[in-house]
């Protein structure tokens, strides 16, 4: 089975349980074909659980009472507005990578669930990790800089092992991030997720967060979070984190 025979939609309504019982069968057959595609969707499905178990108390939990009034149950308008509204909240409501803790998201938690999610995403790419690659660093740093608004050029780790694959732009809750992809001799890649922070906090000490083997360092400096995300020994990423934070502030 080719790649035409199987779209990016197959793999996604694959990954949601959406396929008739002959497709899901054809992808499974395509995706035991394809490893680095498994990887991938393996990644998906790894996130979309961790999303269900984090919004679980909202989808288990009674309707407001307030959505509860003959005002709004006559008046589809308002009833629509009102149950759009409430799940606006609930998309708005974050997860916590190290105990699954519910409350609304602080910028920490939204910036290691995000970076723990773009690393999930790319780092399995094989063809297409980056945007732009390490041999036009000059413009990817450039570029980043522009849509970031202030200066940033990927840091340096060949001190713990790793060198630039390259970086691409991202999607944040409040305007742009980047992400810069970095790799190891033995094919292992991290990534660093830089984000702005929601108000300038100075700078923090390294915080850590978990799951299964992926972790994350991250830190606010000034008005930029940042965040470090790889399947490594927690020591071992620590370090490559304190060379990463070196490499921001020579």
């Amino acid at each position: 089975m080719n790649r035409t025979n199987v779209n990016e939609a197959d793999l996604h309504a694959y990954v949601d349980g959406h396929l008739m019982p002959h497709r899901r069968a054809e992808v499974e057959a395509y995706l035991e074909a394809h490893p680095d595609e498994a990887a991938r969707i393996a990644a998906y499905r790894r996130f979309d659980a961790s999303l269900r178990e984090a919004y679980a108390p909202w989808l288990e939990a009674p309707v407001p009472a307030h959505l509860h009034d003959p005002v709004v149950r006559t008046a589809w308008p308002r009833r629509i507005a009102a149950a759009a509204a409430w799940l606006g909240i609930g998309v708005a409501l974050g997860w916590s990578l190290a105990g699954r803790q519910v409350a609304v998201p602080g910028f920490d938690e939204r910036l290691v669930h995000d970076a723990s999610r773009a690393h999930a995403v790319y780092a399995v790419e094989v063809r297409h990790p980056v945007e732009v690659g390490a041999e036009e660093e000059a413009h990817l740093a450039a570029w980043l800089s522009k849509r970031l608004g202030a200066e940033l050029r990927p840091p340096a780790l060949g001190e713990a092992g790793y060198h630039l694959v390259g970086g691409r732009l991202l999607p944040a809750d409040d305007g742009p991030a980047a992400q810069f992809m970095y790799e190891d001799g033995g094919g292992r890649r991290l990534t660093l997720y830089v984000r702005r922070a929601t108000a300038d906090t100075g700078t923090t000490a390294f915080q850590y967060r978990s799951d299964g083997d992926l972790g994350v360092f991250y830190w606010i400096d000034g008005s930029f979070g940042y965040a470090l995300s790889g399947e490594l020994p927690r020591a071992q990423l620590l370090h490559t984190a304190r060379v990463a934070y070196r490499g921001f502030n020579p």
